[in-house]
């Protein structure tokens, strides 16, 4: 594991802002997202930080 579970939390929680923010300053830019989309980014993002937080690191033992 590259991380610790309370890092992972952490940085689950920064992703969910950043998804909540960067919808509202798009929509100043006249870029509208749906709810919808924003999710599926959301879900793709946080599997994408999951399976690097769950990818060995090389030359690490197993644990």
């Amino acid at each position: 594991m590259r991380t610790t579970p309370a890092k992972l939390l952490i940085l689950s929680a920064f992703v969910l802002v950043i998804l909540v923010e960067g919808r509202t300053v798009l929509a100043f830019f006249g870029i509208g997202l749906t709810p919808l989309e924003t999710v599926l980014i959301g879900i793709v993002t946080i599997g994408a930080l999951i399976v690097w937080a769950m990818w060995p690191v090389r030359g690490a033992p197993p644990e």
